[in-house]
């Protein structure tokens, strides 16, 4: 295999919705959400090629322990029985602990380009199931777009694409611990709110899906995370309201700390922004500006940083197919 190379964006998601049900017996929650994919990216430079021996390297100037780039390239190689050199090079935008999935899409990456690079095909429901290993957000970004995750997030179920609605994130570097949110919430087996959970979740997922945009549909969305976590940083509550002040579709993401708004147009976002200058509710964090991104404009994405690499004629499969196969 002569050496291939490939530039990736990896895109962050927000959740716009987000309700944590009883525990299961096997100890885990379950969840209620609606991933959404953001254009914030952060940039992977990959290079393949033919060895005799694998070697997985990766300069990361953040220097991120045990990287899931690195583990997603290894359960790969392992999956297609291949002896390769693997490098990357990591380019972080997407802020880390922010609730926004940056590691986990780094992930995915390598699950879409690896084999297209190496000339192999690997279905679908073999990548699902080494990126449910790997996180349990991982999967959601094998096809981006809006999908329902139910279950640890894992079990995921499409929505209709919604508008390409601007947004701004504000992240105030503050290290929310998932394990304390959930301790903090107190869910057990037998938590009582989980049917009426259930139905408010149903309703927002059903005005998402007809079409008005998640900012219109946002009156009816809820982050369960917030009530406890905005209790032990009030900073993020004061964020929070700051952001209603100005536009909706306030939530955080996850379990924190990203808190975002969503604006009906990228006038409406600047005005916010300069209203934010010289802020105290916001010193010290980074304000970034994002866009929602369709499950189409996704994967079109993909086709098209990969593009040289695919078959040379039109092919809708997912994920694209390679143009080294044999």
């Amino acid at each position: 295999m002569p050496l291939r190379r490939a530039t990736l964006r990896s895109l962050a998601k927000i959740n716009l919705d987000l309700r944590v049900l009883n525990k299961n017996p096997e100890g885990f929650h379950e969840l209620r959400t609606v991933f959404q994919a953001i254009s914030l990216a952060d940039t992977i430079d990959i290079e393949c090629d033919g060895a005799k021996r694998r070697q997985v390297t990766i300069e990361d100037s953040v220097g991120i322990a045990d990287n899931l780039i690195v583990r997603a390239a290894h359960a790969l190689l392992d999956e297609m029985k291949l002896a390769a050199r693997v490098h990357f090079r990591l380019k972080k935008r997407i802020p880390m602990g922010g609730g926004l999935g940056g590691g986990s899409s780094n992930a995915a990456a390598v699950l879409l380009a690896l084999p297209v690079l190496a000339g192999r095909r690997v279905p679908v429901e073999r990548l699902s199931g080494i990126a449910s290993a790997l996180g349990s957000d991982v999967p959601f970004f094998l096809h981006g777009g809006t999908q329902i995750g139910v279950g640890r997030g894992t079990e995921l179920y499409p929505l209709p694409d919604v508008p390409k609605e601007p947004l701004l994130l504000v992240f105030p570097s503050v290290q929310v611990s998932t394990a304390k949110a959930y301790a903090d919430l107190g869910r057990s087996l037998t938590f009582t709110g989980s049917s009426s959970s259930i139905n408010s979740f149903q309703y927002y997922a059903r005005a998402l899906g007809s079409g008005r945009g998640a900012l219109a549909a946002s009156e009816f969305s809820a982050n369960d995370f917030e009530s406890v976590v905005f209790k032990q940083y009030p900073q993020l509550r004061k964020i929070a309201a700051r952001l209603r002040s100005l536009g909706g579709g306030v939530r955080m993401s996850g379990s924190g700390s990203t808190i975002f708004a969503l604006f009906g147009s990228e006038q409406d976002r600047e005005r916010a922004l300069k209203s934010l200058s010289g802020d105290r509710v916001v010193s010290g964090c980074r304000l970034l500006e994002a866009s929602l991104v369709s499950r189409r404009s996704y994967q079109g994405l993909w086709r098209r940083q990969l593009a040289e690499h695919l078959v040379p004629f039109k092919d809708d499969s997912w994920p694209p197919r390679s143009r080294y196969e044999r």
